[in-house]
């Protein structure tokens, strides 16, 4: 019989692990310039945009709300945002692309039940289930006194279709997802 305790303790760490594994976004890597600590900066800037033409067009709403994400993200782990010679310089990359879902089918689920004529032949193929858009976020911190990039990191995850409310949420859950790997 287990103990009270170890029951509950069991019950959390499950829970931890489900919601850690079923998260929309995922930091796929990071990695720190060699002595590099946030808290030997006070200031950050961003780095302008340089999309042409109407790339950027349809996503300056997100863009900005990703920017707006950031500077509270950093504000929390104590630099403030300054537009002349910031400490810090910020890089971002997005990236967005079309995705498709398939399945492979198989005989046993997928063949029909009727064959009707002799000659009739089946075979397994790929299935398409949905087709999905998928956004990565690149962010590179540069040492602006020394141009040299200090540390950056990568997130992807799969974006919302139509809903405002969720892809902000999207945004902000994989902005301080990415900021807490940045070391204090």
């Amino acid at each position: 019989m287990l103990n009270p305790t170890y029951k509950i303790w069991l019950v959390s760490l499950l829970l931890i692990l489900c919601s850690a594994a079923c998260s929309p976004v995922r930091v796929l890597d990071h990695e720190a310039d060699t002595g590099f600590s946030l808290s030997k900066y006070k200031t950050f800037g961003f780095y302008e945009i340089e999309a042409n033409g109407d790339t950027l067009k349809p996503y300056r709403t997100q863009l900005n709300y990703l920017e707006q994400e950031l500077v509270q993200q950093l504000q929390q782990r104590g630099l403030q945002q300054s537009s002349s010679s910031p400490d810090l310089k910020i890089n971002l990359g997005l990236v967005l692309a079309e995705k498709v879902q398939t399945r492979q089918t198989n005989f046993t689920n997928d063949a029909p039940l009727y064959f009707g004529e002799r000659h009739y032949t089946w075979k397994s193929e790929e299935v398409v289930v949905r087709k999905y858009k998928q956004g990565t976020l690149s962010l590179h911190l540069v040492d602006n006194t020394t141009n040299k990039l200090v540390w950056h990191g990568a997130a992807e995850g799969v974006l919302p279709e139509d809903n405002t409310t969720k892809l902000q949420e999207r945004i902000r859950t994989g902005v301080r997802e990415l900021v807490q790997k940045i070391p204090l």
